[in-house]
């Protein structure tokens, strides 16, 4: 199973690129089973609305919002397997 995995970001965050940097240790240990999309919130608002996000980092994983705020690459890794 392939994991879509959506990050959504804002440029003026300062956990955004802790919360991207996880995702990225995941995606080197899972390779192939997980596709991850960066998506800042101040150009794709449209897009974080659909899934009811008001705050970042917040981390969806196949069209479910899992986790708000950065999470720990454990329960990441967790929520993947």
């Amino acid at each position: 199973m392939v994991y879509k995995v959506e990050v959504f970001t804002s440029p003026t965050c300062p956990y955004c690129p802790m919360a991207v940097d996880i995702v990225n240790q995941a995606k080197e240990q899972l390779q192939d089973q997980m596709d991850v999309e960066i998506v800042n919130m101040a150009e794709n608002r449209k897009r974080a609305n659909e899934y009811g996000i008001m705050a970042v980092p917040s981390v969806v994983i196949n069209g479910n919002v899992e986790f708000v705020g950065a999470p720990t690459l454990d329960d990441l890794l967790s929520k993947l397997k």
